[in-house]
């Protein structure tokens, strides 16, 4: 396996690539103070924790080739609501396991993370893959089940399909992986492009149980992309029940302002309480690797590197500053390249000693 870069030459990529943007080095100069840690914390719990139910775990019998066991299963994270997954691991392995859990992005599913479960199960993990709320088994009416979720709660206020109810589902993931008996519940990394990048990190920030994080192209700070006209490619990610919700109230050219009102009612505090710069600085001292695109409109460099400068001093504070990372790909834009796929696999071999 093709080792990790030392941290320092990863940091120092970062740093160089950050800095080359006068508006970056201006934002990394004043970055903004989030509420203390754990009313951060607590706060989010309440908002996103809902009635327990048991798992209910069914798995489906398992099927091995070419050296990897994959098995299907569902669990219940609450009252009508079944959650599909799959589970890879290497055959032959024994002994209790570290775990990737995989989240994919707006539009995915569970099977378009087979080939970095698959990696992670060839380097001695089990890797684990779920479809997000409204996503592939979970999208009764297919494409439009995602957009039509996030309107209803536009309009009626229940739910929080927008991110929120994934991370409950993580949690409750993780209450179904630690009873298994080829599971090492305290090496438990989660990991997630885009919607499942900005899904990781709020996971990671409310449950000290995942040991290790690595955010793809999701890291972003949403109160700075609102207060400088920067949040267009995002809100372009459900663009038809945004546009939905501005005309039933009646606004005709939405902005910022909207957008603002928008995100409350559909995840509240997301550009505010639990924005990245608060969210993100919750999941120290815990190895954290962020993997973004230096030309990424979903993710723009100030409001990211308010992110940075917010983690920085937590880490520091914790005595660890090395285990957060931040690689920025060059000349990229909302994707994960290869290398950083590579990237991100060598963390988790690093801090979850598979």
């Amino acid at each position: 396996m093709k080792p990790l870069a030392p941290p320092r030459l990863i940091a120092c990529v970062g740093l160089a690539l950050a800095f080359a943007s006068a508006s970056l080095a201006r934002a990394a100069d004043t970055p903004v103070t989030p509420p203390a840690p754990a009313a951060t914390r607590a706060a989010f719990l309440q908002l996103i924790v809902r009635d327990r139910v048991p798992p209910a775990a069914e798995v489906s019998a398992a099927r091995e080739a070419d050296g990897i066991v994959t098995v299907a299963f569902t669990y219940a994270t609450e009252a009508g609501e079944r959650v599909p997954g799959l589970l890879l691991k290497k055959s032959g392995s024994t002994g209790r396991r570290p775990v990737i859990i995989a989240l994919h992005g707006t539009g995915g599913k569970k099977e378009d993370l087979l080939p970095a479960l698959r990696r992670a199960a060839e380097a001695g993990f089990i890797g684990v893959a779920i479809d997000g709320r409204f996503h592939g088994e979970r999208a009764p009416t297919g494409k439009t089940a995602y957009p039509d979720a996030i309107l209803r709660t536009w309009q009626t206020g229940r739910g929080h399909p927008f991110f929120y109810d994934t991370v409950w589902d993580v949690m409750r993931l993780i209450d179904w992986l630690a009873t298994r008996d080829d599971v090492d519940a305290k090496r438990l990394g989660l990991f997630g492009i885009s919607k499942g990048g900005i899904e990781t990190y709020l996971a990671a920030a409310a449950d000290p149980r995942i040991a290790v994080a690595v955010p793809c192209i999701g890291l972003e700070s949403f109160r700075w992309a609102l207060e400088h006209d920067a949040w267009q490619s995002r809100i372009g990610t459900i663009q038809a029940p945004f546009d939905a919700a501005a005309k039933e109230a009646g606004v005709t050219a939405p902005g910022a302002e909207f957008v603002g009102r928008f995100y409350d009612r559909v995840a509240p505090g997301l550009a505010g309480q639990f924005d990245g710069p608060a969210m993100v600085r919750l999941i120290a001292p815990r190895p954290l690797l962020a993997i973004n695109g230096d030309s990424d409109a979903r993710t723009p460099l100030p409001g990211l590197e308010e992110c940075a400068a917010a983690a920085r001093p937590a880490y520091a504070a914790a005595g660890v500053p090395e285990q957060f990372q931040l690689r920025l790909q060059p000349h990229t834009g909302h994707q994960v390249t290869a290398e950083s796929h590579q990237a991100a696999l060598d963390w988790f071999v690093r801090w979850l000693k598979p």
